[in-house]
């Protein structure tokens, strides 16, 4: 029997699509190479810019190049596609008018993964890109379930802590910067947090919140595990 596989759009950055490939790990109870899942990835850090694009309204889109990678993965035999970056599913409609398998969408995934957790009219904080708040990108999968968004009041420095974990991994300063928005969404009334950037994602097993959170990093890997061993999520 032919095994399925899951084409990963990485890049966005390197090192989120490496923590995805860990957490996948993690979750498969391996006694040797063959026990592991199979991926395909196209890791392109050329990717334009997401943040250029939706918050500097400068540089060309991602979409086509999105659906360029899609493509080629669903050509090389990808039975679904995945995407470990939150910002990016801005571009879905892209990539869907490419392709013919399903995206494992992270983005819908972790609101779901909430919805059974949370009561109707719950209020999720994002800890996220200012390019997530600008192009509300949870903001139609939250209504479908009846839930808010909460963000930071200061969503310019979520973006100051992403581009330090880019240049140089998860510093103390940006680990301070996610634990204090992650205490003012609290403040705010949060029922829950989402980890919703790849670069916070780095951080999140160290996160102490007053409050649970879901990683949709984590909810991502659970998916592919899903796909691929064909058992229910």
């Amino acid at each position: 029997m032919t095994r399925r596989v899951v084409g990963i759009l990485g890049g966005m950055g390197p090192e989120a699509t490496i923590l995805l490939q860990q957490r996948l790990l993690k979750k498969v109870d391996a006694h040797d190479d063959e026990d592991h899942l199979p991926l395909l990835i196209d890791m392109n850090p050329q990717v334009p810019s997401r943040i250029a694009h939706l918050i500097e309204k400068r540089g060309e889109s991602p979409g086509p190049v999105l659906a360029e990678m899609a493509q080629r993965l669903e050509d090389a035999g990808a039975t679904a596609l995945a995407m470990p970056c939150n910002t990016a599913h801005h571009y879905v409609p892209y990539i869907s008018v490419k392709t013919t398998v399903p995206l494992l969408n992270m983005v819908t995934l972790s609101v779901g993964a909430a919805a059974r957790r949370l009561s109707p009219k719950s209020k999720i904080g994002i800890l996220a890109s200012p390019a997530v708040y600008f192009s509300r990108v949870f903001e139609d999968a939250l209504k479908t379930d009846k839930f808010s968004a909460l963000w930071p009041e200061d969503i310019d420095k979520m973006l100051i802590a992403i581009k330090m974990v880019k240049a140089a991994g998860p510093v103390p300063e940006a680990r301070s910067i996610l634990a204090d928005a992650a205490a003012e969404l609290t403040r705010k009334g949060a029922d829950m947090l989402f980890i919703a950037c790849s670069e916070f994602s780095l951080m999140s097993h160290d996160l102490i919140a007053e409050v649970p959170f879901i990683d949709t990093v984590d909810v991502l890997a659970s998916a592919i595990h899903s796909h691929i061993t064909n058992e229910a999520s």
